[in-house]
């Protein structure tokens, strides 16, 4: 499909509540823009559709109160802004807000994501995290995964919160394919923003990132439905007849047997993801709101391994791993959240909020898994009968793992928030209490056999002088763990922030100071009781000049302290160590923000720069998305890049963009020197792109291609990261989808038509995979009984997939 030069009018949506002066809602406002008007019901909403990619200046106005005027409004094909204005009968107001092609402009390097486009774009995961993981300093090397690494961080190191609420993922899940579910339900989602780095004060304490969620309060009855290959989802938005009550909620099944079954290892995959999610507004009265957030997830793993041959090798030399199973792996997650949040808006400047929250997990992960292999030359003659068949074998054995591990979490979060506007500053504060109550039970145990007999682990007690001298050390597991842990944390935190916008020298200035604080004990059973305390002083300043270019630039910067979680906590051999300290980062990031016309359409391009020091670095290793911290302090570590994205309306009427980053990453363990993070993700290119056939503008197409070199990992995981430092293969991979829309809402039907009731009807397919290129993320380790060479056999992801799907709207 051809970048068309074709016009098509597109529409985007603002709407809200609009207030009096005592917070009141108030009705019969008219709202115009450009022509086009509406007015607000009793209740105050209001909603109002306008045309996109285009400047727009919105009027709200009322006999008894003062005009207020949106100005410089530009917003995307199928956006949704919420505005929320406040009349006032003393003043006029004039707020201007620019809109650019990816959301919202701000000053905090707070990326804003179209909802949207989180829908529409083709993913093996589609949701919040495919958007993400084209990002610039996001990275990801596996597509079944839902986890992303920011900035040389890993994944325990992101802030996830929905409608101010932090939620949590299972902690003892090792394999992407085990994963099922995101806990973002992208069905329900209004807002989506994200910082990959210097947030402020008011965000959480983790080391990389900030994902923030905002969740829809509906205005109109409306049901959507998704089918597919992949699984169903379905979402019901409603509201009672005052208006005073609204609910969405969302229930979705995904079933990974197309993707997982088109990996090598053949297999009997019964897996069964399920979550039902709701977010409750009640507005009890003008002055007190009340919300709840539900979450119920079951994921349900099963595997009965088959069989697998991976080929590997040269032409003139092409050998191939062939193994067969016994056993199967039984693994199931069930999680809970509930949460409630009051809000008493005490006076138009001052609001007060009241968070508490519980979440629980149970997890099991049981495994028995008997593995046969043989190691041999495969026959590479095209014309042969036994073309592809191993000829000759040069290595046998076997592998037994065992799995029986338990964990049982409660999660108790309680927190004030408040805000408070003096003119032309805000001042925010906070203090939260959370306590985490772990019950964890490891068992685990590796034993491999190679011609008839049992190899000890590679460890110096085990090294023997057979048949010279007697050897009478125990058989025992190659790999083992065996521990039992029962261990709370109580948590204090809290944070002040002030955010100023000033005026010099017909300049805009903006800035934001703040601090938090943070206190935690370690306390259980058989360990010892400690208690630390960090500080975290942040700063965001920004500036927009009056020049005819429309520039932004700023700067942030700050301590990020991490205070250890469970898992950091635990050490590789599954025992707590409660001293280790909390980790702890510098970051500086500078960025310019330019928005600019090209064809005649809104563009941006976004560029920043970054470094972080890192100090009481815990280290770890990375398998898949299974992450073993040493349990330690006695690391250092840098990381700094360079980061590029333009994104806008290629065509019009749609958005699309195009990032380019750069990070290095080196910590240095115990003084032995700077080596390669588990995450040092040199060069990551990627494209999002939509387009349509200009004389069928309703077929449409999404594409998205991710570039990533490889990072280090792959090795054994008994190796010395100083001695194995091997990169794994360049990431490669291109989704595409292709739809035709029926029905949306520029496209409706009289009532005669069968498609009369469809607010949005669409069909399509999805090409996961484009290019079947062959991705891994890690290997399997044999090795050869004749040169005693040792092999690293690619474990594959997923090969090219075709998908169905299927939207649908009332």
């Amino acid at each position: 499909m051809l970048c068309g030069t074709f016009g098509l009018a597109q529409n985007a949506t603002i709407s809200g509540i609009v207030l009096g002066s005592e917070n009141e809602p108030l009705s019969n406002v008219n709202i115009t823009a450009n022509g086009l008007g509406t007015t607000t019901d009793p209740d105050g909403f209001y909603l109002l559709e306008i045309t996109s990619d285009k400047e727009t200046t919105i009027i709200f106005s009322h006999i008894a109160y003062k005009d207020v005027i949106l100005e410089k409004l530009i917003l995307t094909t199928n956006e949704t802004f919420e505005f929320n204005p406040i009349l006032k009968s003393e003043v006029t107001q004039i707020d201007g807000v620019t809109v650019s092609a990816t959301g919202e402009k701000t000053v905090n390097g707070i990326l804003t994501i179209s909802p949207e486009s989180i829908r529409k774009i083709p993913g093996a995961n589609s949701g919040v995290e495919t958007i993400l993981k084209l990002l610039p300093g996001v990275s990801s090397n596996n597509e079944l995964s839902t986890q992303y690494a920011v900035r040389g961080g890993n994944y325990d190191e992101n802030l996830v919160y929905v409608n101010e609420i932090e939620v949590y993922r299972p902690f003892l899940i090792r394999s992407a394919q085990q994963e099922g579910l995101s806990f973002v339900n992208s069905d329900l989602v209004q807002d989506v923003k994200f910082s990959a780095g210097g947030f402020q004060a008011k965000y959480g304490d983790k080391l990389a990132s900030v994902l923030d969620i905002k969740y829809k309060t509906p205005t109109l009855f409306s049901l959507r439905a998704d089918l597919s290959f992949l699984g169903a989802s379905a979402s019901l938005e409603t509201v009672s007849k005052n208006k005073k009550l609204s609910s969405v909620s969302g229930i979705r099944y995904r079933n990974n047997s197309l993707l997982v079954n088109s990996q090598q290892t053949k297999s009997n995959f019964n897996p069964a993801f399920t979550d039902v999610q709701s977010y409750l507004t009640y507005h009890i009265s003008p002055k007190f709101q009340l919300n709840f957030l539900g979450n119920i997830a079951v994921n349900d793993y099963n595997n009965e391994p088959l069989n697998r041959q991976t080929n590997f090798g040269t032409i003139d030399n092409l050998q191939a791993l062939v193994v067969y199973y016994e056993g199967q792996e039984t693994n199931k997650y069930t999680t809970a959240l509930g949460a409630l949040k009051g809000s008493y808006f005490l006076n138009e400047n001052t609001t007060l909020k009241l968070i508490s929250s519980i979440y629980h997990t149970t997890e099991e992960e049981y495994s028995d898994v008997v593995a046969a292999y043989e190691l041999g030359e495969v026959d590479s003659n095209l014309g042969s009968d036994t073309a592809g068949e191993v000829l000759t074998s040069r290595g046998i054995g076997s592998q037994f793992n065992r799995t029986r591990n338990d964990l049982d979490a409660l999660i108790f979060n309680l927190e004030h928030k408040g805000t408070h506007v003096m003119n032309s500053s805000v001042l925010e504060w906070g203090a939260k209490y959370t306590h985490e109550d772990i019950r964890d039970q490891l068992r685990e145990s590796e034993f491999i056999d190679s011609a008839g007999f049992s190899i000890r682990p590679p460890r110096p007690e085990f090294v023997n002088n057979q048949p010279s001298e007697p050897f009478t050390a125990p058989l025992i597991a190659y790999n083992g763990l065996n521990a039992l842990n029962f261990v709370k944390t109580n948590r204090f935190s809290g944070y002040t922030q002030i955010g100023t916008h000033k005026t010099w020298n017909n300049a805009d200035v903006y800035y934001n100071v703040g601090v938090r604080a943070h206190h935690w004990t370690v306390s259980g059973t058989d360990i010892e009781k400690v208690s630390q305390t960090v500080f975290s002083p942040r700063a965001q300043f920004a500036i927009k000049p009056e020049w005819e270019k429309d520039m932004l630039f700023r700067v942030s910067t700050g301590l990020y302290h991490q205070p250890p979680f469970y898992r950091e906590l635990r050490d590789s051999t599954g025992t707590i160590q409660p001293n280790v300290k909390a980790q702890k980062s510098f970051h500086l990031v500078a960025g310019n923000e330019y928005s600019f016309l090209l064809w005649e359409r809104p563009f941006t391009l976004i560029s920043e720069a970054y470094y972080k020091k890192l100090d009481n670095v815990n280290p770890y290793t990375l398998e898949d998305v299974r992450i073993r911290y040493a349990a330690n302090n006695t690391t250092e570590a840098y990381v700094y890049g360079a980061e590029v994205r333009m994104n806008g309306a290629f065509v019009p009427g749609t958005e699309s963009w195009v990032s380019l980053g750069y990070l290095k990453t080196e910590e240095n363990r115990d003084n032995k020197g700077y080596i390669s993070r588990p995450t040092d993700q040199r060069i990551k290119f990627a494209i999002l792109f939509q387009d349509y056939i200009p004389t069928i503008p309703d077929l449409k197409m999404y594409l998205n291609l991710v570039y990533q070199t490889g990072v280090p990992g792959g090795s054994p995981s008994y190796a010395d990261p100083y001695i194995f430092q091997n990169r794994l293969r360049d990431y490669k991979r291109a989704d595409l989808g292709i739809s035709y829309i029926f029905a949306n809402k520029d496209k409706q039907y009289p009532k005669t038509h069968w498609l009369h009731n469809f607010k949005e009807l669409s069909l399509g397919f999805e090409i996961f995979n484009l290019f079947n290129n062959q991705n891994s993320i890690t290997n399997t380790w044999v090795r050869d009984a004749d040169s005693k060479n040792e092999y690293a056999v690619p474990n594959y992801l997923t090969s090219r997939v075709l998908n169905l799907r299927l939207g649908i709207r009332l």
